[in-house]
């Protein structure tokens, strides 16, 4: 399928699912920390999206224990990080609750950052993508895990026009495992 972009800048939506949690017992998953895997990952998902030169202008981060802690570490990394909404509509939320979260971007963001959890950031990126190399695309198809970054590319004038394969998926990389 080929995607129909719309004519207006260039703007990219970076989707990081948080990096590896715990699972303490007694612990409600909204308040699950990271594992110690996942603080050794998430500094790494922030030197990643550096060197991919896509650092956002706005980050949108669910509310849970573990994204937060995802978000602190990947954007201790950068020189100034960009602001940062803590939404709890991105907890467990599906493909529309997600697109309505970026819908209300504003014009003035060129690249935003969304942090948050599967199954629907993964849904997220295989909906939105109206084109994509097939081995990237595949990629996110069999598994987006923990630390997993997607870079979607689009043009429009609003947040608004992003649409279900109006997105170029431009990249996925893993933190996971990876050596600081």
């Amino acid at each position: 399928m080929t995607a129909h972009f719309a004519a207006g800048p260039l703007r990219r939506l970076i989707v990081l699912r948080h990096a590896k949690s715990a699972w303490p017992d007694g612990v409600a998953d909204h308040e699950r920390p990271l594992a110690p895997r996942g603080r050794r990952d998430a500094p790494v998902a922030g030197r990643m999206i550096a060197e991919a030169d896509c650092l956002p202008d706005l980050a949108v981060c669910s509310t849970a224990v573990r994204t937060r802690q995802t978000w602190q570490l990947a954007s201790a990394q950068w020189g100034t990080p960009p602001p940062v909404r803590h939404d709890p509509r991105v907890y467990a939320a599906d493909v529309p609750e997600l697109l309505e979260v970026v819908h209300e971007a504003s014009p003035e963001i060129g690249t935003l950052l969304l942090v948050g959890h599967n199954p629907g950031l993964e849904d997220l990126v295989l909906e939105l993508a109206g084109d994509a190399l097939a081995d990237t695309l595949e990629e996110v198809r069999t598994k987006f895990p923990t630390s997993a970054i997607a870079v979607l590319a689009w043009h429009g004038t609003s947040w608004r026009d992003l649409a279900p394969g109006t997105a170029l998926l431009t990249g996925v990389m893993v933190a996971r495992g990876r050596k600081e």
